[in-house]
């Protein structure tokens, strides 16, 4: 029985990167033995293991055969002849094939230090192409390394999968983890470039894919391009670190430009609208959770009302609280500006204007919430109750934008 270290761990170490967790690949023993030593039974498709005392993943060596379409189609062995070299030859990329052992080795059968020196991302063997889970990890890992390059035989190679359409054997929770780890990385835009290279884009996201091409203003979005501009702003609310569901919207705060008439281009009227039912498929298409999904839904209905909202009134200015419901969900109102802000800066050279909508709304917010509904209520007559809290708030509203509440 020999353990070895391998994986993420090794190739972060390499890169002289902080290692988070550490996976380690158990070669030469049963899950009896594993067991019997103390550690965890954990594994559901093949045999994982908690260490007693670190609780890391131990999991035994194994090999992979493809049995039927998609990422679940394979049949798992795990026995104590399986190799070192057997387990590393399934994996996905060369850069995760790459094991330490217990003196501090390198096993690299696959020339994953070269390509980390090298900077590219290449598929250990041409068993890639029967797990389409790999397209998105290679994407991921592009928006994760952004010094990295995709060699061209493993684009190549993920080409041919979209063409087989091995893509659309794809399970909606698995797109949806590796596009979330994605949109988390340091350069999402990344991720969707090497999704738009192979052609998975246009069948796991067709909303998103169809924003490339479609012009904007140039008055108003220099970068012209409404899926450069929406990569732009990904790209800026990666760098300030902002949360997944500020991130998610702007992936999708747009979709309603994607099905604006060619005729009508470069103004997307209603757009906002039109964006609503497009980000709900998408989501119930994909299971995204609830917190992204209304948060988008949000984003996509208000984000032009926000950009003018020096310009807006105090009933207008209240209104979009309201309809955020900001007075009981004050938190998401607050990422819907923090949306609002990166889709305003996220446009070709605009990066670091001010955006002052964003304060000034949040201003307004708290004016709002200041009121005190329950002494209104005291002193009011039952049916004047809503009419004279509304009027409360429009004048507090008023007073902290310094507009007329009229």
């Amino acid at each position: 029985m020999e353990t070895f270290l391998v994986g993420g761990s090794v190739r972060d170490g390499l890169l002289g990167l902080p290692v988070v967790d550490r996976d380690w690949v158990v070669v030469g023993a049963t899950p009896q033995q594993m067991l019997d030593l103390g550690y965890r039974a954990v594994g559901r498709d093949f045999p994982v293991f908690l260490h007693p005392d670190t609780h890391e993943e131990y999991a035994l060596a194994r090999t992979e055969r493809k049995s039927g379409p998609g990422y679940r189609g394979f049949v798992v062995q795990a026995s104590p002849e399986v190799t070192l070299e057997e387990d590393l030859a399934r994996r996905d990329l060369t850069i995760n094939a790459i094991a330490r052992d217990a003196s501090g080795a390198l096993i690299d059968p696959h020339h994953g230090v070269r390509d980390i020196e090298a900077r590219v991302l290449r598929h250990v063997s041409s068993a890639f192409t029967e797990d389409p889970v790999r397209i998105l990890r290679l994407a991921r890992f592009a928006a994760r390394f952004a010094d990295f390059s995709v060699a061209p035989e493993t684009m190549a190679l993920a080409r041919s999968m979209v063409d087989a359409g091995e893509v659309d054997a794809l399970v909606a929770e698995r797109v949806w983890q590796e596009l979330a780890k994605g949109l988390g990385e340091r350069e999402p835009s990344r991720m969707f470039q090497v999704l738009r290279e192979c052609g998975a884009l246009a069948r796991i996201l067709p909303e998103v894919d169809r924003l490339f091409g479609v012009p904007q203003p140039a008055l108003h979005h220099p970068e012209v391009d409404t899926g450069v501009h929406v990569m732009i702003a990904l790209d800026l609310a990666a760098r300030e670190q902002a949360p997944l569901p500020v991130r998610f919207a702007l992936l999708v705060h747009d979709l309603g430009k994607g099905t604006t008439p060619p005729a009508e281009w470069p103004r997307h009227i209603a757009h906002e609208q039109r964006g609503v039912p497009l980000i709900d498929a998408l989501c119930q298409r994909l299971r995204v959770p609830s917190e992204c999904h209304d948060l988008a839904r949000l984003v996509s209905r208000f984000h032009t009302d926000v950009h003018r909202a020096l310009e807006l009134r105090p009933p207008t200015v209240l209104k979009v609280i309201e309809g955020n419901d900001a007075l009981r969900r004050p938190e998401r109102f607050l990422q819907v500006l923090l949306a609002c802000e990166f889709d305003a800066r996220g446009r070709l050279g605009l990066a670091v204007r001010a955006y002052p909508q964003r304060p000034l709304m949040e201003a307004a917010l708290e004016a709002a919430r200041s009121v005190d509904a329950g002494a209104i209520a005291r002193s009011s007559a039952r049916e004047q109750i809503a009419e004279a809290v509304r009027q409360a708030r429009l004048a507090a509203v008023a007073s902290a934008i310094g507009g007329q509440a009229g």
